[in-house]
Parts: structure tokens; sequence; C-alpha cells
């Protein structure tokens, strides 16, 4: 199977190595990554400048191509043009920090792999739980049975995972748990200070989400330390209003002709 692996913490990432060791059980891996970090970049793309890459080795062993550019502009030059072959899978991970609740809309981790399944090809974003001694080899053995298990199911159309482990998880794991994304609104607070220059200047908090309320959410089943795993879609039409907007007697203005001014 061939395998297209990148992330947005950079090709250097350690979740990234770990990762690609495991998945070597399952495949050829490819690795196109971003030359430096681009957390939070979302589906940003680049097309205002050329993307610069480069072939990065580590010793003799060639460990992938670095991109100057966002994850997603990595999943798109990995399949159009360093793949071998077209891949079965793609995979982006193993980022460091979550990408639950609304942090999904802001995740290039997550973008990557919405890149992969614009494409139909099997995508999936894994993420662990930000620490700063964090066990990504242990994250990544339990990230490569899951996508095993996920692929040995029957797969939808274009289909998109994002899956999520707690720290605890990796050591004391307490199950899967499949659950929808959390859209409470967290986040919103910032910091004003001022700079040696006088200048004010806002600092984001990065305060944690809301205790959730049933349904569980991905939010939820993480802070009760299980891994989880949510299905997603990119098609962000909202179906359930598509016919009763059918019939809104919505009308353009009429053209007046110059002269009739």
């Amino acid at each position: 199977m061939q395998i297209l692996l990148t992330n947005d913490d950079g090709i250097y990432a350690p979740g990234l190595a770990a990762l690609e060791r495991e998945l070597q059980q399952l495949g050829d891996v490819s690795v196109v990554a971003p030359a430096t970090e681009q957390s939070g970049v979302g589906h940003s793309i680049t097309f205002l400048s050329p993307l610069i890459c480069k072939e990065v080795y580590e010793g003799d062993r060639r460990r992938g191509w670095a991109v100057e550019g966002s994850p997603a502009d990595c999943v798109k030059l990995g399949i159009s043009e360093f793949c071998p072959s077209r891949p079965e899978l793609v995979v982006s991970g193993i980022n460091g920090g979550l990408n639950a609740g609304i942090n999904v809309l802001y995740s290039g981790t997550v973008a990557a792999a919405i890149e992969g399944a614009f494409f139909g090809i099997t995508s999936i974003a894994v993420s662990l739980e930000y620490d700063e001694h964090a066990n990504f080899d242990g994250a990544a053995r339990m990230a490569r049975s899951v996508i095993e298990q996920l692929l040995a199911q029957p797969q939808p159309e274009s289909p998109l995972y994002n899956i999520n482990i707690p720290t605890v998880a990796v050591d004391r794991p307490r199950g899967i748990h499949v659950v929808p994304m959390g859209v409470a609104r967290y986040g919103e607070d910032f910091i004003k200070r001022k700079d040696p220059k006088g200048r004010t200047y806002y600092w984001a908090t990065g305060d944690p989400p809301p205790p959730s309320d049933a349904p569980e959410t991905d939010l939820a089943a993480l802070q009760n330390g299980f891994v989880t795993v949510t299905p997603l879609q990119f098609d962000m039409t909202k179906f359930r209003m598509l016919d009763e907007m059918r019939g809104w007697p919505l009308r353009l203005p009429s053209v007046q002709s110059s002269g009739s001014r």
C-alpha cells in the first residue's frame, strides 16, 4: 500500500518520525511535510508564490520532501509529484497537541487529511495531547492499530477520520469512543500588554474548552481519558435547509440601462 505521510509541525517533528516508523509496517511511506511549523494555518494553500521543495536526508537515509508551504500544499504535491504511485492512504500527524472541538476548523493537521479526502483517498489525521515529554512512539503504535482497524471496515465515499489521543491513554488506555466534534465556543480571551516600544499587543490565552454536556463529544471523551475517532466531511452544505430555501422568494434587482438614470 502506498501511503502519503504529512503533518503541520514540520518535517523534523518527532511525531512525524514516530508515525513513519509505524506506518512502514503497513506499506511504502512517502513523507512530504512542511519545511517549518505550520500550526493553525487551516486549509491555506500557496498560489501567489512558487513552492520551494527540497529532499531531506537523515544520514544516508532519505526522509522525504520538505515543502516551503502549508500542509494542504504538501498533500497536493505529494499526490501529483512525489509519491511513486497514487497513494491509497493519506495520514497527517502525529500532531503535538489535540485537534478536537472547534480546533478542527483551524488545524493544519486536519486540513491535510481533508485535502487527501478531496482526491477520494482514505485520509486520517492523528493528534496527541500536548506534553513536553510526549510519548510519540507509544502514541504512534496506538495510532497504527486504530488505522488498521479503520481500514478493515467498509469505507464510505471519500473517507476522512480524525483521531485524538489523550496523554493518559498512551500508558493506561481506557478504550476508543466514536464521537462527534464539539462545537462549543472557547479560547476567545486575550491578554493585553505593551511591548518595549510602548505598542499595544494581544496574546491569546489558550484557555481550555468548557465542560461538555450530553451527548458526548470528542472534548468530553478526551477529558475522560478515551481515544476519540470522529468521521468528518468537507461538504459544508446544510442539506436540511436546501428544500426550505428553494421556496424562498429570492430575486435579483432589475437591471437599469445607463440612460434611464
